[in-house]
């Protein structure tokens, strides 16, 4: 095989595989690191500067990095990476003068943002120091968007939303709440340079079924009935109440309807449990407040009398599975359950809403409704007008619009100051030797079994008797030190030089994972079989290194390397050096280079 080019500033970042899954990339070790070092203020500016929303995603962001993260291969739980973005948040005191200060000058080009929520924020954020002037549309009257109007307050309190919606528009956005979009076209024909559509996903999928119409007055769609929550238009529900499907609004939805009155709430799935869309987190809170979660039933129709909903009826199914493994769900035979109640809540799925976009402005839509967008640059194929977030490709989560973000503040830049939207700005890259001594390191890494700790609750009964009393209290100090000191560091990335080599094989022998190999050359089917621990995670990369004085080639398993640096240790000539990587995501105003 080629040797393993390390300059390449892809490789190593697909190493540190919390910051690769992270959707803006946020630096995860670097930041969990300096919480280790009390500095809590520095981390959560490395983080505000990857995914703008530090304080709001530590409590609700759906975590793609913790299914990655490398102390999941040596526990069963990974790092408490999302929760400790919160502590970097909660401690990090007043940070309003680290906040860049609005341009001094502007740079003569208008960008609209249409949507208040995560993505046009992010874009601002990008945006507004360069000197764009931005306005802000949203028929709201504060910003924030779904993040306001749909997550509970007993997940995220509004003074957090508040803080850090507030630092973005502080950048000197000018803003239009209150002020619906009725027109693209006209948005367009007032002159701006782009226009950037974050407007979520803002239409709960409803079900028609027999007997919606009669009993409308005791069903909501979910999204809709969080919002009027929200905004304390809605104070009560029935006692009984049934939540129809799995993904984290229903989660929502029945943990809300606990708060608001609800006695006997369910939720109702479809599908088994293990394949509901919702977080395993949020299933275990809802359970936790005694709500049962009941799986494969379908729901046939709504029972009412006199127009009042008594209830709903139900089809027993199971899931069959076909050779290709395509799901069905087919009767089970048995009979229909009925299940009385007082309201439902339809949680069934979100879809996007374009009324306000006319056809016949050069944007193409697909056979779902939904906009035909660049997924890398976000441009749709009006060269003026920009998605991002749920409103380009179907809901997600909040660091996702905040990745869309990002790109679509680097093509909306490109754009204006003339230059090719697909010429991408190119990642900061660092890599710095973590030396002391010969074998002393900076940063320590001893690997030891530590269990994840639990995120402290507040008590139930208080928490399910006002619907604002944060459920999750967040770690303390002490805490949020031992759950940091869990991360491995997988950012500190183990270098070797083979011409200071010796082929002693001390760093073979004291490697507790088995995973270097001084070996024959070969192809890479040939290697993986070959090594002193086979490596079978075809996903993760083999690190190569030739120029040895036998011939033979070095070859370490990134999959199972747990970054301890006991090879560098051991090497009596410094072949093996412990190196922080540092990869920066471009954002935009960052020069572009073809180099």
């Amino acid at each position: 095989m080629l040797p393993t080019d390390i300059k390449d500033p892809g490789y190593f970042h697909k190493v540190v595989d919390c910051q690769w899954a992270c959707p803006a990339h946020t630096p995860v070790p670097e930041y969990i690191r300096l919480i280790s070092a009390g500095r809590y203020a520095d981390a959560y500016m490395v983080n505000w500067k990857s995914n703008v929303f530090p304080g709001i995603l530590g409590r609700t962001c759906d975590r793609p990095c913790e299914p990655a993260c490398r102390r999941g291969r040596v526990e069963e739980q990974p790092v408490a990476i999302c929760r400790l973005k919160r502590v970097a948040a909660d401690y990090k005191g007043d940070v309003s003068d680290r906040m860049p200060s609005p341009a001094a000058t502007k740079n003569g080009k208008r960008v609209a943002l249409v949507g208040a929520g995560p993505a046009s924020l992010t874009v601002a954020r990008d945006l507004a120091p360069l000197g764009y002037e931005l306005t802000l549309f949203d028929e709201g009257q504060k910003g924030g968007g779904m993040v306001r109007t749909q997550i509970p307050k007993f997940r995220l309190p509004e003074e957090v939303i508040d803080e850090e919606v507030g630092y973005v528009l502080g950048l000197g956005v000018e803003t239009r709440f209150g002020a619906r979009v009725n027109s693209l076209k006209s948005l367009l024909d007032d002159g701006y340079d782009a226009v950037f559509i974050g407007t979520g996903a803002p239409r709960g999928r409803d079900l028609d079924l027999p007997g919606r119409k009669e009993a409308a007055a005791n069903i909501h769609l979910g999204i809709d009935w969080l919002s009027s929550v929200s905004f304390g238009h809605i104070t009560s529900i029935g006692k009984r109440v049934i939540v129809l499907g799995g993904g984290n609004t229903a989660m929502d939805c029945c943990r809300s309807a606990r708060r608001m009155g609800g006695t006997d709430v369910k939720v109702v799935v479809r599908s088994g449990f293990k394949e509901m869309k919702a977080s395993p987190w949020e299933k275990e809170d809802a359970m936790h407040e005694d709500i049962p979660i009941l799986n494969f039933l379908v729901p046939k129709e709504f029972t009412h009398e006199n127009n009042r909903l008594t209830g709903v009826v139900f089809e027993t199914v199971h899931a069959v599975y076909d050779d290709k493994g395509r799901r069905q769900l087919v009767n089970n035979g048995e009979p229909d359950v009925h299940m009385p109640c007082d309201d439902v809540l339809v949680a069934v799925g979100q879809e996007n809403a374009f009324p306000w976009i006319e056809r016949d402005i050069g944007i193409a839509f697909d056979r779902w409704g939904m906009p035909v967008v660049d997924e890398t640059t976000h441009r749709s194929t009006n060269e003026k007008v920009f998605f991002g977030g749920d409103a380009a490709f179907g809901p997600k989560n909040i660091i996702w619009a905040v990745a869309h973000g990002h790109q679509a503040a680097i093509s909306i830049d490109r754009l204006c100051q003339g230059g090719a939207i697909d010429d991408r700005p190119p990642p900061g890259v660092q890599l710095i030797s973590q030396k002391m001594g010969i074998h002393e390191w900076i940063y320590d890494n001893e690997v030891s079994n530590d269990h994840r700790f639990a995120v402290p609750h507040a008590e139930k009964t208080a928490a399910l008797a006002n619907i604002k009393t944060e459920v999750e209290l967040g770690f303390d100090l002490g805490q949020a030190l031992a759950e940091a000191q869990r991360c491995l560091n997988c950012d500190v990335q183990t270098v070797f030089s083979a011409p200071a080599c010796i082929e002693c094989d001390a760093c073979v022998d004291i490697c507790p994972e088995d995973c270097i190999t001084f070996t024959a050359d070969g192809e890479e089917a040939d290697l993986r079989g070959r090594l002193n621990a086979p490596a079978r995670n075809l996903s993760q990369d083999l690190y190569i290194a030739d120029g040895l004085k036998t011939g033979r080639v070095m070859v370490k398993d990134e999959d199972v390397c747990l970054h301890c640096g006991m090879c560098a240790e051991r090497c009596p000539t410094g072949a093996w050096d412990m190196q922080r990587f540092l990869f920066d995501m471009a954002q935009a105003g960052t020069a572009c280079s073809k180099s």
